[in-house]
């Protein structure tokens, strides 16, 4: 399985913690992720370009790791 990496190439694990890189809008909500925003506890998931975390007030939300860089 290939490692899951952030947009600078380091190693993401379950729970590490990340910050978004890019003003990011939600689909199906009025919610947009500001640039740096702080992500806790993230999970990986089978696909190494994606993680699932909770961000503000959005649960169960499916992030790209081009958009991320670990905290």
């Amino acid at each position: 399985m290939d490692d899951t990496r952030d947009s600078n190439g380091t190693i993401l694990t379950d729970g590490d913690n990340v910050t978004v890189i890019k003003d990011l809008k939600v689909k199906g909500t009025s919610v947009t992720l500001k640039r740096g925003t702080l992500i806790k506890g993230i999970r990986l998931t089978g696909d190494p370009d994606l993680i699932e975390c909770k961000a503000e007030k959005v649960k169960d939300l499916v992030l790209r790791t081009e958009f991320l860089k670990k905290a």
